[in-house]
């Protein structure tokens, strides 16, 4: 069984590592928080004070962290880097959500080193990490997938390779246009029910079933009845992915009409100090403009 390095343990890293370590795989743990680094090693990974300590005897190594400058600075930047520190043959697997350009940067410089890499970003939020259905998007050599895909379905509930190095990111951008748009169009729809005198809760137990019934709605219509915006998965992480798919777009020449609309939504509730709410916290919108809380 592989020995497996991993660097970032925050709201979805902790939980990844901890179900690698439940599954029998020998992990060592690095972060910057060491309260994170010292309740997954309670879990039975060992600590490390360092990357390089991480990447010693590590067969694979996998990055969590936000973004691209993060990922960068973790696998290529300064003497800890992976990249200085990684034998010839170690696979890296980024489960980070970042521009598939940087990915495709990072997957160059490795192979400069002999060094396997996968862009690997999942959705499902913490829930998903915790229960360990992830999905994971996964781009990189096809030759080498069957080295990593039983260590990706212990976190995960599906593990698809999409195509060369960069592809796993660029389907996680049209995963979180979805996402991002879907949780808009709930948001809207629920405070429309209210404002009509319709009970959102029986709207969306009339409606999760038909055609509009989704994994958002199951997951996000409860938070939004409910008022619980405690953070699966961040705005101000959402609208670092639509930044992203902004960037991408704009690459491509590729006008994203809707993905403009939900990012302005998001970045306005980041301007009013919700940034650390759960991206759910999209109703806030709809219920802002008519004057209601569901």
């Amino acid at each position: 069984m592989e020995k497996i390095g991993f660097i970032g343990l925050g709201i979805m890293g902790r939980p990844m590592a901890k179900n690698l370590i439940k599954a029998g795989y020998e992990l060592k743990v690095y972060d910057l928080n060491k309260e994170a680094v010292a309740d997954v090693a309670a879990a039975g990974a060992k600590a490390c004070a360092s990357i390089a300590e991480t990447c010693e005897g590590s067969d694979v190594i996998i990055t969590m962290v936000p973004n691209s400058p993060q990922v960068k600075a973790v696998v290529l930047e300064g003497d800890d880097a992976v990249i200085n520190h990684a034998a010839a043959g170690t696979i890296v697997i980024d489960a980070s959500s970042i521009a598939p350009l940087a990915s495709k940067e990072v997957g160059e410089a490795l192979a400069a080193k002999d060094i396997i890499f996968f862009d690997a970003p999942v959705s499902g939020g913490e829930p998903k990490a915790i229960d360990g259905t992830l999905s994971f998007m996964v781009g990189g050599p096809e030759e080498h997938f069957a080295k990593i895909y039983d260590i990706l379905m212990v976190m995960g509930g599906s593990a698809v390779l999409v195509g060369e190095v960069g592809s796993g990111n660029t389907t996680k951008l049209a995963n979180q246009i979805i996402v991002a748009c879907n949780i808009a169009a709930l948001g809207e729809a629920l405070v429309l029910a209210k404002k009509a005198g319709v009970d959102p809760e029986k709207v969306f137990q009339a409606i999760r079933g038909g055609l509009a019934g989704s994994t958002v709605m199951e997951a996000k219509a409860p938070m939004m009845i409910g008022q619980n915006f405690k953070p699966g998965f961040r705005i101000d992480l959402h609208v670092k992915d639509l930044n992203n798919v902004a960037e991408t777009a704009a690459a491509l020449d590729m006008p994203v009409a809707f993905t403009d609309l939900a990012l302005a939504a998001l970045k306005e509730l980041q301007a009013d100090g919700c940034g650390s709410l759960d991206h759910s916290a999209l109703v806030k919108i709809s219920e802002k403009a008519a004057d209601l809380t569901l």
